[in-house]
């Protein structure tokens, strides 16, 4: 959860999409899909598909850079996510 606050202080993103990304990383927890997995990467993938979702649309690019991730670990945690969470 720290982490999500500060990747998404870094992009100066909105507080809706903040939030949004906040209840899907607790969905996430709850889940108990985190093992093994680096907190600031699923960060930075919970707040890319958060933005996708409250239409910011924040480049992937972007948010790695403000993460410290790349955007392959991104694009393969989203992957991992959109299966989980449509469960």
């Amino acid at each position: 959860m720290k982490c999500v606050a500060r990747v998404a202080n870094r992009l100066s993103i909105s507080e809706k999409t903040k939030h949004h990304a906040l209840g899907m990383m607790e969905e996430v927890v709850n889940k108990k899909i985190t093992a093994g997995k680096e907190p600031m990467g699923l960060a930075a993938t919970v707040l890319y598909a958060s933005s996708i979702k409250t239409d910011e649309k924040i480049p992937q690019k972007d948010v790695a850079a403000a993460s410290g991730v790349t955007e392959v670990t991104i694009r393969n945690r989203f992957k991992d996510l959109k299966k989980i969470l449509e469960n």
